[in-house]
């Protein structure tokens, strides 16, 4: 069996790309349908899953990696057989909550968090090498490439303060070795 790792967005993405090539997660890209993570919400909207679950004859789980998971996963009637699984692994309420974490600046955010967004608390106040948070791939992997234990430890973190998600939803930190 292989895994489909669908992200809801590039920087979820991005994530998982540096948890792969760091070799922190409980999988390698050997066992991941064509060797990678894909950026993809919905199978049918997405040219390279469909070719991907096309071209592999054998069964699949999915992982659903995103803050916003509440749109039902719609499996095309040709892949029904091959996917045997959907896990969902929320990174609510945003993904910048790891750059929070990360930057030890959890309590100042929860002073503002009824009037602030993560994402918006991000760009006020966190920056790296002199450039401010700017919601782009490029700022996480600058953050988190030489740093890849701290990105760890923030997926870990992030799981302790949070507690618990819906029923059906996983933790990035589940993922984690």
């Amino acid at each position: 069996m292989k895994y489909l790792i669908m992200c809801e967005g590039p920087n979820e993405l991005e994530i998982i790309r540096m948890l792969l090539e760091n070799n922190k997660l409980i999988f390698t890209e050997n066992d991941l349908l064509n060797l990678v993570p894909y950026h993809a919400r919905q199978i049918g909207k997405s040219a390279a899953v469909k070719t991907a679950l096309s071209l592999y004859q054998g069964e699949v789980k999915i992982l659903r990696i995103g803050d916003k998971l509440g749109e039902k996963l719609t499996i095309p009637k040709q892949y029904k057989w091959q996917i045997k699984e959907v896990e969902k692994y929320c990174t609510k309420p945003e993904l910048e909550m790891l750059l929070i974490i990360s930057d030890n600046k959890e309590a100042a955010f929860e002073k503002v968090k009824t009037s602030m967004s993560p994402k918006i608390f991000s760009k006020e106040n966190i920056s790296y090498h002199r450039i401010r948070y700017n919601n782009s791939t490029a700022f996480y992997r600058e953050y988190y490439e030489d740093r890849i234990d701290l990105l760890v430890d923030a997926i870990k973190r992030y799981k302790q303060l949070k507690r618990k998600h819906k029923k059906d939803e996983w933790y990035l930190a589940d993922l984690l070795k």
